[in-house]
């Protein structure tokens, strides 16, 4: 389209629209959508007035930049009336050479400076630099040739390019860009893109009590299914082949517009734009430009609005109400129509979401089951019967030094009643059920990846090499100008040598990070130990009475705030630590990224878990010789009941306060506000009456969404939560339970944050999750080793155990806790550390007890380890090593009984590959026969003159004249 007709295209919006805007900050805070925005939505009449297209209503836009404009205060940009004239001259001299590209830019910048110089009663339109007094800098004059050169390139690939400077936005500049049909024809074949072709073939079903029963299941969940119209039936398939322009012939181009669809015009769009080079020095694609200020942003655009009445039917708004809504929670997802939407590596990660959900519901039952038995059981713990036995007259050692006093065992029943919950037999078979859980999980998600890349013609595709990043190069770049000129050898990479000192950061930033995090922790437990001695010390004895529970709450609250925002910072840091690397790809740069954030945020959410896990209670030391932080405050000891209830409050509060706080409220706010800051500086007419009344187009509207950051922050929030549900699951059997609960609701959030909130990704082809299933593969298996730990040392089924069959004279749990208890004479208490209330019981105390086993004070050895210490242990570490094995051993079993492909997939497989076969080569008869048919006409004809010509010519010449006629009819 000329620039003319853009000139004079009509942007005046709609006369009618006289409909007032409620006020900007209560629609935001109070009903929590952008009402002005959406009163602002494009119109639905025409395509080429909502933006979808260019200004002749034809050719659709299928990607946009933005870039900053500077307008007069009348507010019309005056650049426009004069770039047919701009764009005319650089077109010139790009098309003469380099060299007239630099004297296209001499003359740019001597001709600015002539303008300023001119006295400003003679204003002279300058028909390069577009308005007649309008003043731009040396950095905007480099940033306009910058932007005017790289729109030339895309020209000369062939894309279409259409600027709108008077755009209802103050101060952005749109460039629509459209791709016609030769150019997607010759990307798509450069790109390996698999299309449709006219083959249609039946996938046949399997027959027998297998596929009556599959019937009839699918029959039963029909309503879970969404309402999302298929363009063929289910058993009919389409035969896929790469495209190529000699075999278009293959292909059902009946109807050109849509033979590409959106996703694939935008994604073919930005491989053109990455891989475009101005000039040698400004390095490489629209990455670099973005990066210098060039361009502002560079998005492809929503199909439509998700309005319910005046929306015309599009797949974004099938999303938004099949998908992205509340109220169809429990139905399945879509994940046809997300992949035909946004591509196939965000389809990935909804179908990993969704497979993960599903089979968090057996987990959840079987934790519930086994919560319940816990609660059926406490009355009958007999442990938990001896200690809140009212007999019970055994006084234990004071908890703290001086302020702290002798106290009775009995006081300990809530906190040994509720430590039954989670730590009785029933815990060792969760374990054991949640890490067949997770290989089980595993193998079927390999299986569904395969469906999956079956159903989505994937199963032939390889991950093509990425172009190198835009930072790499001018890395490479200035290696080179720092050699020696003289030097012939050219340099095209960076050794392991230009990157060490930033391998050395890496390593070290990293170590800081994770001491800043047991830093954090270890001040966690200072002030636990301090609160702690600072309620003993309290008057009120409703407050003495809940020490424990105030001190583990609290600390468990800090820890979370603290989690919460370091998660923040440990981003941050990734990303500079990952830039700093240099890598010379995308897909490197996101793996490094990925693994770095991965080990910072594990260790800043699971260092407070691991600490309460292993190492509490087990540097405390005995009394008379406890172990001190600062010679005041002694080393934190467990409960009586353990410490895996202690466990499961930090457990529980950490993962529903990251669920809740971070996951939850932090994605929908977050966006939120920043639409609403990016919305106010745009100078739109929030609070200007006259902008209020304009419609804004497709373009426009989407330019106020968030643009996408990538699928790292939700790959990385679930993989954390599958860490919680599986390696610390002995502790907390609820934690699948609150996982799935958490996850229906992260599935359509997500899902409308990306239909509502982002701006429109630009399609990425995947046929895996990457580095994300070797992550969660490590995570299983470690998980197996932390619940055997958990069950063997944390909890107390080993000395139970032990108990029962070595020492119990019949057999059973009657004298477990005396047994647990070793005895310690008061008067043997260090100078100065003693209670200051010794008669606080109201009776002098001279024994008391503690939780170790040590020999009592009048042994021969007093205070020593005993042999039951070290029975205990040699059984925790024979049952740490059985249960790992025999764990694994089963999961291999689980992995081995089921295979990667499913059967019916590879069948099918096979089944196109003969059919593709079959294809061409009834093509390449049909091209003989027409060969054949051409060469007996042919010889007919030749023939039939050859009797005509002159005898004594044929005589002459007999074999000139055969090859001659040969060559005629070939």
């Amino acid at each position: 389209m000329t620039e003319e007709a853009e000139e004079g295209a009509d942007l005046s919006p709609t006369s009618g629209y006289e409909q007032q805007a409620p006020h900007f900050l209560q629609d935001v805070i109070f009903h929590g959508k952008f009402k002005l925005l959406k009163a602002l939505t494009p119109e639905e009449s025409t395509h080429c007035q909502h933006g979808l297209y260019f200004e002749d209503g034809q050719r659709r836009v299928d990607y946009v930049l933005t870039y900053p404009l500077k307008k007069q205060a009348g507010g019309r940009s005056c650049r426009q009336s004069t770039h047919l004239l701009t764009e005319n001259a650089f077109a010139r001299s790009l098309r003469r050479g380099p060299h007239h590209i630099s004297e296209h830019l001499r003359h740019y910048t001597v001709k600015r400076a002539k303008d300023s110089l001119s006295p400003p009663s003679s204003p002279r339109a300058d028909t390069e630099l577009g308005c007649p007094g309008e003043t731009f800098g040396g950095h905007e004059d480099h940033k306009t040739f910058r932007r005017e050169e790289f729109e030339g390139k895309l020209r000369e690939m062939g894309l279409e390019l259409e600027k709108d400077e008077d755009a209802r936005i103050q101060g952005v500049g749109f460039v629509k860009i459209h791709a016609p049909w030769n150019v997607l024809c010759r990307e798509a074949e450069l790109m390996k893109l698999k299309m449709p072709t006219k083959k249609v073939y039946e996938v046949k079903q399997s027959s027998g009590v297998v596929e009556k029963i599959s019937s009839l299941v699918s029959k039963v969940l029909e309503p879970l299914h969404p309402h999302v119209e298929e363009r063929q039936p289910k058993n009919i398939k389409r035969l896929s082949h790469t495209f190529s322009r000699e075999k278009q012939h293959l292909f059902d181009l009946s109807d050109k517009d849509y033979f590409f669809d959106s996703k694939t015009r935008s994604s073919i769009v930005y491989e053109i734009l990455k891989r475009t080079k101005c000039k040698a020095k400004y390095s490489m694609g629209i990455t670099s430009l973005l990066g210098s200020g060039v361009y502002t942003a560079a998005y492809p655009l929503h199909d439509g609005d998700i309005n319910e009445e005046s929306a015309e039917p599009n797949d974004r708004k099938l999303l938004y109400e099949e998908w992205a809504n509340y109220s169809v929670f429990y139905k399945y997802q879509p994940i046809g129509l997300v992949r035909k939407y946004f591509g196939e590596k965000i389809g990935l990660y909804f179908a990993w979401l969704g497979l993960y959900t599903q089979m968090l519901i057996p987990a959840s039952l079987v934790g519930v089951i086994v919560f319940l038995y816990g609660c059926a059981t406490v009355d009958d713990n007999i442990p938990s019967m001896e200690i809140c036995h009212p007999r019970n007259n055994i006084t234990m050692c004071p908890l703290c030094d001086r302020v702290c006093s002798y106290w009775k065992l009995s006081t300990a029943c809530g906190t040994a009643r509720a430590s039954h919950l989670f730590d009785n037999p029933a815990t060792v078979f969760f374990s054991i059920f949640m890490a067949l859980w997770a290989a089980m999980f595993m193998e079927h998600w390999k299986r569904r990846q395969m469906r999956l890349n079956y159903e989505w013609d994937l199963t032939g595709f390889e991950d093509e090499e990425d172009h190198p990043r835009a930072e790499y190069e001018f890395q490479v770049m200035q290696k080179s100008l720092s050699k020696d000129r003289k030097s012939q050898h050219k340099i095209e990479k960076l050794s392991c040598r230009d990157r060490l000192p930033a391998y050395m950061t890496n390593i070290v930033m990293m170590l800081l990070m994770i001491g800043v995090t047991f830093a954090i922790v270890f001040g966690v437990i200072l002030y636990r130990i301090s609160t702690k001695a600072a309620l003993h010390m309290s008057s009120n004895p409703i407050t003495r009475n809940h020490v424990q529970l105030t001190v583990k709450t609290t600390a468990a609250i800090i820890n979370l705030v603290v989690i919460l925002i370091l998660d923040e910072v440990y981003g941050a840091v990734a990303r500079w630590l990952t830039v700093l690397e240099v890598p010379k790809t995308d897909k490197s740069f996101e793996e490094r990224l990925i693994f770095k954030t991965f080990i910072l945020k594990f260790v800043n959410a699971f260092s407070p878990i691991i600490y309460i896990a292993f190492f509490r209670g087990r540097l405390v030391g005995r009394p008379g010789n406890y172990l001190y932080v600062f010679e005041s405050y002694r080393m934190e000891e467990c409960a009586h009941g353990g410490c895996l209830m202690e466990l499961c409050i930090q457990l529980s509060i950490t993962m529903l306060g990251k669920q809740l706080i971070q996951n939850n409220l932090f994605e929908i706010g977050i966006p939120k506000l920043k639409k609403l800051i990016r919305y106010i500086q745009s100078k739109q007419g929030a609070f200007q009456e006259e902008e209020r009344q304009k419609k804004l187009r497709r373009y426009e509207t989407d330019h106020f969404l968030e643009p996408f950051a990538g699928l790292t922050p939700e790959y990385m929030e679930m993989i954390i939560q599958f860490g919680f549900v599986t390696l610390f699951v002995a502790s907390f059997p609820l934690a699948p339970l609150f996982a799935l609960l958490n996850n229906i609701i992260e599935i359509r959030l997500d899902a409308k944050k990306f239909v509502t909130e982002l701006r429109r990704p630009v399609a990425a082809r995947a046929k895996d999750i990457g580095i994300w299933y070797n992550i969660l593969r490590g995570v299983a298996k470690v998980a197996v080793i932390i619940n055997a730990f958990v069950i063997s040392f944390t909890s107390d089924f080993i000395p139970r155990m032990v108990y029962q069959y070595m020492y119990s004279p019949d057999g059973s749990m009657h004298g477990f806790v005396n047994h647990t208890l070793s005895y310690f004479n008061v008067s043997h208490f260090q100078e100065g550390k003693e209670t200051q209330e010794p008669l606080q019981l109201g009776y002098p105390i001279e024994i008391c007890r503690y939780k170790d086993y040590r020999e009592p004070p009048w042994s021969t050895n007093p205070y020593e380890i005993s042999k039951e210490f070290w029975a205990v242990l040699a059984v925790r570490l024979a049952f740490v090593i059985v249960f790992q094995n025999v764990v694994m051993l089963m999961s291999d079993i689980v992995d081995w009984l089921i295979p990667d492909i499913p059967k019916d997939i590879s069948l099918q497989i096979h089944k196109e590959k003969i059919l593709l076969v079959d294809l061409f080569m009834k093509e390449e008869q049909g091209k003989v026969q027409i060969l054949e048919s051409r060469l007996s006409t042919g010889g007919k004809e030749n023939c039939s003159r050859s009797n005509n010509n002159n005898s004594s010519s044929m005589v002459a010449h007999p074999r000139s004249g055969l090859h001659t006629n040969s060559i005629k009819s070939l």
